[in-house]
């Protein structure tokens, strides 16, 4: 049976099945880049780690041969440790140095854009530009910082700054703190920006001097951006490798070489692919597990509704 109204029901539901498919429509160009580039390659490792896969001939299928041999393979744990120790050491002393800078770049004052300018800057240099150009400032001949150290009367002569485990790790160190310090103070300054004013001058009139708006108000309200700039901060190190093969190419004596460059030896040095291939599926599960742990350590302690 029909009546007046079921004339406009017709195009009210053609307008509702069209509104449905609009937001896929609109995700399908980004949906497709995803599966393409990221999911299909995946799945494709995947597939590659379960062979011996050659770089010339005909694969052979060994199951999961690749990961037993990866839980013997001596070089791949000293290099998991390796990268554990420098991810621990980078991402301690990048929030030591950028959550200070946050703090000194939030409140107005002169030149304030200024300092953020010059802070950042590094961030837009590429990684391996400036690998290369730690690399000349540590020369000991015609660098800038073994003849600096000299000329103060700090050093008798100029030290070979990539000689040494010691000094070759600090030295990259300080290089990576130099390019990402001023990337990880801007999420900082978001989260700091995002307290309210008056949250913040009502703790002052109740007598909270600096340290404790900080532990009890500032810590607690950037919880969210803190982690967002550990996961950064945590997977950014974990995939080091530019700067190891650039500055040090794996020394000395091959005590500096991290999970991604093992990877990349195994694969494109040794051509042993198929091991490349489960390595790399061993990272990605790393990885996934690293963030899980930090998404849920955030929840921890947060108000349930």
């Amino acid at each position: 049976m029909t009546g007046p109204g079921s004339n406009t029901l017709l195009p009210r539901r053609k307008r509702r099945r069209r509104s449905n498919w609009r937001g896929p429509l609109y995700i399908a160009p980004a949906m497709a880049l995803v599966i393409v580039f990221f999911v299909m390659p995946v799945l494709f490792t995947g597939w590659m780690s379960l062979h011996n896969w050659p770089l010339m001939g005909a694969s052979r299928w060994i199951g999961f041969n690749n990961y037993f041999r990866m839980v013997n393979d001596t070089r791949f744990m000293a290099a998991l440790n390796f990268t554990a120790y420098y991810t621990v050491i980078v991402t301690i002393a990048i929030f030591a140095v950028a959550f200070p800078l946050a703090i000194f770049v939030e409140k107005e004052r002169q030149f304030v854009s200024t300092y953020r300018t010059i802070i950042f800057l590094p961030v837009v240099v590429g990684l391996a530009t400036a690998s290369l150009l730690w690399v000349w400032l540590a020369n000991v001949d015609s660098g800038f910082i073994g003849p600096a150290l000299k000329a103060l009367g700090l050093l008798e002569k100029s030290p070979n700054l990539l000689a040494t485990f010691d000094t070759a790790f600090l030295t990259v160190v300080v290089m990576v703190v130099w390019k990402i310090a001023g990337f990880t103070m801007i999420i900082l300054l978001t989260g700091l920006q995002a307290i309210p004013s008056e949250l913040t001058e009502a703790a002052r009139i109740d007598g909270a001097g600096r340290w404790q708006r900080f532990r009890h108000l500032t810590l607690p309200l950037m919880r969210k951006t803190i982690a967002l700039a550990l996961i950064v901060s945590v997977t950014g190190s974990i995939l080091a490798f530019d700067q190891f093969y650039i500055m040090t190419a794996g020394g000395p004596q091959n005590k500096m070489i991290s999970v991604v460059y093992y990877i990349f030896n195994q694969s494109f040095v040794s051509f042993n692919l198929g091991y490349g291939a489960a390595l790399s599926i061993a990272l990605l599960a790393i990885l996934v597990a690293i963030s899980i742990v930090q998404l849920w350590l955030l929840r921890v302690g947060e108000a349930r509704p």
